[in-house]
C-alpha cells in the first residue's frame, strides 16, 4: 500500500537502516499493544480499559527487614540470634587488654583463658602476680567498664610457667633428671 510503513520498509518502499527501522519496530509494537488491550474488554464502565494492577513484594513506606542494612547491625543480629554474643565479648577482653588494664600492666601479664566468666591472667614474675591479686578489684572494674558487665566476674591469677622437661613424644614416669644428681 503506498503511504504506509511498514516495518523494514520506508513510505517509498524502500528498506529501512538504522534509526528509522528501529522506529517502524517500535511503532508496530506500541500498535499491538494497543490493539491488545482494546480486545480484552472493558472492566466496569464501557469505555475505561480495564487496568491490571498486580501486587508487588517491594516494600512501603517504613522499614522493614528487607531493606539494605549496615553490615554491623546485621553481624550483631546474627550474633545474638546465635548466642555468640558471650564468646564475642570474651573476645574483646584478650584484643583490648592493654587498653583495658592499662600499657603498664599488660606489659607484665597476658589472658590466658575465660571460661564460664573467669579469666585467667599469667604475670610475668611472681612479684607481679602478687600484684594483680592486689589490683584484682580495680581490673574487674574497669574490664566490666570497658566490654561489659558480668562478661569477666572473677580473675584467676598464675605465676610464671616453670619449664617443662618432657621433650618429644615419649616420656617415662618419674622424678625426671633430678633423680640423676644425687
Amino acid at each position: 500500500m503506498p503511504g504506509i510503513e511498514t516495518p523494514g520498509q520506508g513510505v517509498d518502499g524502500g528498506e529501512l537502516a538504522g534509526p528509522d527501522l528501529a522506529r517502524a519496530a517500535l511503532q508496530a509494537a506500541r500498535e499491538q499493544s494497543a490493539a491488545k488491550r482494546k480486545s480484552r474488554g472493558a472492566a466496569g464502565k464501557p469505555g475505561k480499559l480495564r487496568t491490571a494492577r498486580r501486587r508487588r513484594g517491594w516494600t512501603g513506606a517504613g522499614p522493614d527487614d528487607r531493606d539494605p542494612q549496615p553490615l554491623g547491625r546485621l553481624a550483631a543480629r546474627i550474633a545474638k540470634d546465635q548466642g555468640w554474643t558471650e564468646h564475642l565479648s570474651g573476645g574483646q577482653v584478650f584484643a583490648r587488654w592493654n587498653s583495658l588494664v592499662g600499657e603498664e600492666i599488660a606489659e607484665h601479664t597476658k589472658p590466658v583463658q575465660l571460661k564460664e566468666g573467669e579469666l585467667t591472667v599469667q604475670a610475668q614474675s611472681t612479684a607481679w602476680a602478687t600484684q594483680l591479686r592486689l589490683l584484682q578489684r580495680q581490673i574487674l572494674k574497669r574490664i566490666s567498664d570497658g566490654v561489659g558487665r558480668d562478661v569477666v566476674k572473677r580473675i584467676k591469677v598464675q605465676g610464671p610457667a616453670a619449664p617443662s622437661w618432657r621433650h618429644g613424644p615419649r616420656h617415662v614416669s618419674g622424678r625426671g633428671p633430678r633423680d640423676t644428681y644425687g
